[in-house]
């Protein structure tokens, strides 16, 4: 059941004239956007922008590689909440919708939500919601009903995370909004959790597209669900890096990364462990299948020989080995 419609309006709009609600709270800063700098009213009765099918069909092709990446992902999350009443969605950059997965029998309610493709659910066309506030501040959100700006979103919940593209800049959103009216906290808590887990794997995927000839290494990262990668080409040096990567090597956040020796990198003492740990597990496996041969083990990596010496030097690999 919607709240009543002028309580919800009047909340809005007095939390988001009020300077100090924005700075304490991340969704009153997100009001007060939507109210004073996209110049929209809670109130608003008219549906949801939507582009044409020619629009539409510009914006997949733009996105074309990663809505081919995602689909694979976006199904097997629809399989985990499908049944409940959510819908995946995958949108570009923009908060544009470019993709659904949703059951038939929730599919008319998602219609008359417009969450559907070509539907605009950026923070400057609707306001506080899952999608587009997710994209404005390139972070992970639940929206969750009386959370939205406009009254007639609140009879949804929205958990959304970022989709980064591998020279870090943001490429979409995913999002899973649910049809549900008994939709509580601790489930959206568990939804918001299997969409940060499936936006990493479609950034993990993008970016290993992006560099199909470079040696990637994986990170240990304080979030697990967070994509840690660098890709390193045959000289050693490192050629790129996902957004996670980037944030815990303090790079820059997005934009090509200045080649540089990986061991320089990752050889910082601030720098996760992870790097190290993976590689010298690399190695170590690439050493047994050549039975401790350590030319066979460089060529097998892709590396020449002097580089697999210092490489196994830094980490402290068998020092006998020949």
């Amino acid at each position: 059941m919607l709240p009543d419609v002028s309580k919800h309006v009047a909340r809005v709009l007095e939390t988001a004239a009020d300077p100090s609600a924005a700075v304490k709270s991340s969704l009153a800063a997100s009001w007060r956007r939507s109210l004073t700098h996209h110049g929209l009213n809670p109130g608003e009765r008219a549906g949801v922008r939507r582009f044409d099918a020619t629009a539409l069909r510009e914006r997949r092709d733009r996105s074309a590689s990663m809505v081919a990446l995602a689909m694979p992902k976006l199904d097997a999350l629809y399989q985990l909440v499908g049944s409940s009443g959510c819908g995946v969605l995958l949108t570009d950059a923009e908060g544009v919708v470019l993709d659904l997965r949703v059951a038939a029998g929730d599919l008319a309610t998602f219609e008359a939500w417009g969450l559907t493709p070509g539907a605009d659910w950026s923070e400057a066309s609707e306001g506080t919601n899952g999608i587009g506030t997710c994209i404005s501040e390139a972070r992970r959100v639940i929206i969750h009903r009386e959370d939205h700006f406009h009254a007639r979103n609140t009879a949804m919940s929205c958990m959304d995370a970022p989709i980064f593209g591998a020279e870090g800049e943001l490429i979409g959103a995913l999002d899973v909004s649910s049809a549900r009216a008994d939709q509580t906290a601790g489930f959206n808590r568990l939804i918001a959790a299997m969409v940060a887990q499936t936006a990493r794997q479609i950034e993990a995927e993008t970016f290993r597209a992006a560099f199909p000839e470079a040696r990637i290494l994986v990170a240990d990262a304080e979030e697990r669900d967070a994509a840690t990668l660098l890709a390193v080409n045959g000289d050693d040096i490192v050629i790129g890096a996902t957004r996670a990567a980037r944030k815990a090597l303090g790079l820059a956040a997005s934009g090509p990364v200045r080649p540089m020796p990986a061991s320089d990198l990752i050889g910082r003492s601030e720098g996760p462990a992870g790097f190290d740990k993976a590689e010298r597990a690399a190695i170590n496996r690439a050493l047994a299948r050549a039975g401790g041969n350590v030319s066979e083990a460089a060529r097998e990596l892709g590396i020449g020989r002097a580089t697999m010496y210092r490489r196994m030097k830094r980490l402290g690999i068998g020092e006998n080995l020949s």
